[in-house]
């Protein structure tokens, strides 16, 4: 066996552990932090976004279970194309007008740089690696690994 075809299915386990550790860092205050929900909420309705109280629970409910999802490989394609969708509509809605870099320098002052809103840099990494998880798999240590595909399913790619 080359080394190549063994450490082939190991490769997506630190892409699935970064990406779910960031969805969790981003979604669990939005669904568990009386402060950070009703931050969103408001950011939301300042967007204009329909239901913005609705919106923020489903929001930070897939980021929140989809960084579960990732962490242990389970229902990886799921919640990562969902993820990719909140990705898509945060870029499009508040970080495109700011630019391509996530470090967005607005001045600078005696004690430093002062930012301004981030562009959609990040926006763009988080997409592409959970397209990358969607369209190779989750990779080794993932539950999704032990699942048999249903009759006539094909296999997952591993």
């Amino acid at each position: 066996m080359s080394t190549r075809a063994f450490s082939r299915p190991w490769a997506p386990l630190p892409l699935r552990v970064m990406l779910g550790a960031g969805l969790l860092y981003h979604g669990v205050p939005k669904l568990f932090s009386a402060e950070g929900h009703v931050a969103f909420v408001g950011m939301l309705a300042g967007l204009g976004v329909p239901a913005p109280d609705l919106s923020a629970w489903v929001i930070g409910a897939v980021e929140t279970f989809g960084g579960v999802s990732l962490l242990l490989g389970g229902l990886v394609g799921l919640f990562a194309t969902l993820n990719i969708l909140v990705q898509l509509a945060a870029m499009f809605l508040v970080h495109l007008p700011h630019g391509f870099n996530f470090l967005n320098i607005t001045g600078m002052t005696e004690a430093g740089p002062q930012f301004g809103m981030p562009g959609y840099e990040v926006n763009l990494l988080y997409v592409a690696g959970l397209l990358t998880l969607v369209l190779g798999g989750p990779g080794a240590l993932a539950l999704d690994r032990t699942r048999s595909p249903a009759a006539g399913e094909p296999s997952p790619a591993r």
